[in-house]
């Protein structure tokens, strides 16, 4: 089974799409990614982006999809290690690249900047991967 941490805008997508992941693989994520999730869905229902109803939607996709969310010490630390290490500004991205060092064998990153931070440090792979 091949293991993928998927950042927000990945889950956003997948959810959007109604995408299935295939059944050998599995997903993980840092745990606030419920909390970017639901920020991005509620603020595109503010700006009438979205009905509610489609957020809604896409909430039930991505709690379908078994998604494991994690927080732990040793993430915390590792994160707070890489993100000083590249000198960033805070632990989000770092945090994605924690979690896939730690549990995963790839990041699935649409996000160009986690993209950018997470190359050379762990695997970047391509959402496609995930059929």
């Amino acid at each position: 089974m091949t293991r993928y941490v998927i950042d927000a805008p990945a889950a956003l997508d997948l959810a959007e799409r109604a995408a299935a992941v295939g059944a050998a693989h599995s997903l993980v994520a840092p745990a606030l990614l419920k909390s970017q999730v639901l920020t991005a869905l509620y603020q595109a229902v503010a700006r009438g982006d979205l009905t509610r109803a489609d957020a809604s939607r896409r909430l039930d996709h991505l709690r379908s999809l078994r998604i494991r969310y994690l927080s732990d010490r040793v993430s915390q630390a590792t994160a707070w290690k890489i993100a000083d290490g590249l000198g960033l500004p805070d632990t989000l991205n770092a945090e994605y690249i924690a979690v896939t060092q730690l549990q995963a064998d790839a990041l699935i990153a649409l996000d160009p900047a986690l993209a950018e931070a997470a190359a050379g440090l762990v695997r970047v792979a391509p959402t496609g991967e995930l059929s």
